[in-house]
């Protein structure tokens, strides 16, 4: 299957939710609104579509020349094993400025041996606070 990867400005809720449900990733896709304010304030969103229908994306708050906080990595489990999240973590770097910049994820414990895997850096001087609902 050919995937075509790119830049979006713009990714509807109805997407958004349809891919988290069908990847396993945890959101509040019960709180539309909540989920409307992510994707509105996120600054990089890069997806990945199989025939025009999105099977994966990456959403990121990022500054393009210092800072990248990889907020949600998503891949529709039916596509899952294709390299479409490691494609999309690269699309994610190159965009938010490549090697200068410094991107973020915090993985699920559920998602932890994915990124070992693909031999992503682990740090081990980060804190944050949780949140609370």
């Amino acid at each position: 299957m050919n995937t075509v990867y790119a830049r979006e400005d713009y990714l509807g809720a109805d997407e958004y939710i349809d891919v988290v449900t069908k990847s396993g990733l945890n959101r509040p896709v019960g709180d539309r609104g909540r989920i409307e304010r992510m994707l509105a304030h996120a600054n990089l969103i890069l997806t990945a579509r199989q025939d025009g229908k999105l099977v994966g994306f990456a959403r990121s708050l990022t500054d393009f020349c210092f800072c990248c906080y990889l907020s949600d990595l998503a891949v529709d489990r039916a596509c899952q094993g294709q390299g479409i999240g490691r494609r999309l973590i690269e699309e994610t770097r190159t965009a938010a400025g490549g090697p200068s910049t410094t991107t973020l994820l915090l993985s699920a414990p559920t998602a932890m041996s994915y990124y070992e895997g693909i031999k992503m850096p682990k740090a081990d001087n980060c804190f944050l606070y949780r949140r609370e609902r």
